[in-house]
């Protein structure tokens, strides 16, 4: 098996389960978490699961996997976890050579769990009003795809959903929509939908989520699915056995499916 060479990425997970992604290069430079290095003299012919120390620090280097790529990635506005980001695949049925429309991109984590889904004919369309959120959420979408070889097609478009709906294409499988204000969102979005397809919103507070169900009632659609998604996370405990880790339940936001039948 030959090494890492040139020219790929790889992660960097410390054995406190954080997690680094490298681009290895020949040259030192500064990298964050890791100092001034010089990536290709340090894990050049390395292989996949490797361990080295860095000072006091230890690393596993791993492929960029999905998991490693959103653990490791830059992080402007908040992102979708990967609790929510798989339900709400899942529930809008979005699957290989689909075409999906988010708004917005923000720092891009949905955007990654959705084109690993998609396929090579698959098409991801995200819109983003803040050019400064969408230029951290491009970069590690590109990340994800050079890692992971993709040839899924993405486009950004930048403005407000409402006044950029004229550059979606019709007939589309699913849209997801991570806004402040649903409502006019999917009154721009909803024709947009093929029959059968599904929109998905999520909603940091419970006025969002009716505000969402009235829109998109009005707008012909039907209520599939709303409500809230709670994680507990266990561990061993010290004197043996599992037990609930201490810390809050896990919710995040209200989600509100709807499908057009």
């Amino acid at each position: 098996m030959s090494g890492i060479e040139e020219g790929q990425k790889v992660v960097l997970r410390s054995s406190q389960g954080d997690c680094i992604f490298v681009d290895i290069k020949s040259g030192s430079r500064k990298i964050s978490g890791l100092g001034v290095i010089d990536t290709l003299a340090m894990l050049g012919n390395s292989q996949y699961g490797d361990v080295f120390k860095l000072g006091t620090r230890e690393f596993t280097i791993l492929k960029p996997r999905l998991a490693e790529l959103v653990n490791s990635m830059k992080r402007g506005a908040q992102t979708i976890s990967a609790k929510d980001a798989g339900f709400i695949i899942a529930k809008s049925g979005i699957g290989a050579d689909d075409v999906v429309v988010e708004a917005g991109l923000g720092s891009g984590g949905l955007s990654m769990h959705i084109l690993r889904v998609l396929g090579d004919d698959g098409l991801l369309i995200s819109v983003e009003n803040r050019q400064k959120h969408a230029d951290t959420g491009l970069e590690n979408i590109q990340n994800a795809i050079e890692s992971w070889g993709s040839k899924t097609e993405h486009r950004c478009i930048i403005g407000d959903i409402s006044e950029v709906a004229d550059q979606i294409p019709e007939n589309v499988d699913a849209i997801i929509l991570d806004l402040p204000d649903h409502v006019s969102a999917i009154k721009a979005l909803s024709s947009k939908l093929k029959v059968g397809g599904r929109i998905a919103c999520y909603c940091p507070v419970s006025s969002q989520m009716e505000d969402a169900w009235q829109a998109v009632e009005s707008s012909g659609l039907v209520v599939d699915w709303a409500g809230e998604l709670m994680q507990r996370q266990w561990g061993r405990a010290s004197k043996g056995g599992m037990r609930p880790v201490n810390g809050p339940f896990g919710h995040t936001a209200f989600l509100l499916i709807a499908l057009k039948a």
